[in-house]
């Protein structure tokens, strides 16, 4: 998943709290309208009242999700210029492009929620706000473009198709189009993965090189264990959340080992075999101190991606003034014409 917001302590927030309002007041009553519709599975809309807690788990998860589809430009983009083709080049043009436009529509199901772009923005060039810890590694050679489109957006889709059904309606509308395009990436990446698979033993060697640095950090994505995601319950119980982190992590697994093998390729986990009692595969220990680290800012690529983040933005600074000027030219002389 590209946030692991419910997931992860966050020290600009405090712990999440649900403080019952008292039963037959104002207040109580409105929640108990909340959990009614909560209950039957419907959708909670902006004007619509919620508790607090759930508006700031909201914005939480949301913005977060957008920051990552931002951020996570970066680590394919640089290779842009150094494809191996145009048919290439092209692909991952559109792809990098789809990254960008999964940020703006999620920027604005957050703007719902009653917080500016520009306060998230501040948030994640400063430091305050997360983004997933996946996009803070080094993408080393070509196939990691492929990888990262068969394994990171693999596990994307694998935690995002259920957000569709999220109780949030502005996040759940965003994430239908949202999952298309990713189930698209992913199918891209798994392609291109095939393509060099096909070709010498040194771009063998280059697939297998980038799997082997990319499938632990993939596994860390859908976040901790849940006995350590204090969160996940309540936002499970609010809808938010559909399905834990371990049994996501699970789905994805069994999903993927299959692909390996028509890939050609060998997951780095000595322990990983099909357990046949338990119907899935079993799979190898997550160094945890190691996402813990990325998490708080120490990984391969923190620094430089936020540093690139933040330059990109400040650099685009003249095409967003001009936009604005555009646009405050064309009201005034539309409200000239009408008077």
């Amino acid at each position: 998943m590209y946030t692991q917001a419910l997931d992860i302590p966050d020290p600009q927030h405090k712990p999440l709290e649900v403080v019952p309002a008292a039963a037959g007041s104002p207040a109580g009553q409105l929640q108990a309208h909340f959990d009614a519709r909560i209950d039957a599975d419907g959708k909670i809309e902006p004007r619509d009242w919620m508790p607090e807690a759930y508006r700031r788990t909201l914005l939480r998860q949301i913005s977060q999700h957008a920051h990552s589809e931002i951020v996570g430009m970066l680590p394919e983009g640089n290779w842009i210029s150094r494809a191996p083709s145009l048919k290439r080049k092209a692909i991952l043009l559109a792809k990098v492009q789809d990254e960008g436009g999964h940020g703006l529509y999620l920027y604005s199901a957050a703007e719902t929620l009653g917080t500016s772009r520009d306060q998230m923005v501040e948030a994640l060039h400063s430091g305050k706000a997360k983004y997933s810890s996946i996009f803070n590694y080094p993408t080393l050679s070509w196939a990691d473009v492929g990888v990262i489109g068969w394994l990171v957006d693999g596990a994307a889709i694998m935690n995002q198709v259920p957000i569709c059904r999220c109780s949030y309606g502005p996040y759940a509308r965003a994430m239908i189009r949202i999952c298309k395009e990713e189930s698209f990436h992913q199918r891209q990446g798994f392609e291109s993965l095939v393509v060099q698979m096909k070709g010498t033993p040194a771009q063998r060697e280059m697939v297998q090189d980038a799997v082997n640095r990319w499938w632990w950090p993939v596994l860390a994505m859908f976040g901790p264990p849940d006995a350590d995601s204090p969160n996940s319950a309540q936002g499970m119980r609010w809808g938010i959340k559909r399905i834990s982190n371990d049994n996501l992590r699970q789905k994805f697994v069994d999903a993927t080992v299959p692909q390996a093998r028509i890939l050609g390729v060998t997951p780095p986990d000595p322990a990983l075999r099909w357990n046949e009692a338990r119907g899935h595969h079993d799979y190898g220990a997550i160094d945890w101190d190691e996402f813990w680290a990325v998490v708080n800012g120490n990984g391969p690529c923190n620094k430089e991606r936020l540093a690139t983040r933040v330059k990109a933005h400040n650099d685009g600074q003249w095409v967003r003034d001009a936009a604005l000027a555009h646009a405050q030219k064309n009201q005034a002389r539309q409200l000239k014409e009408a008077a």
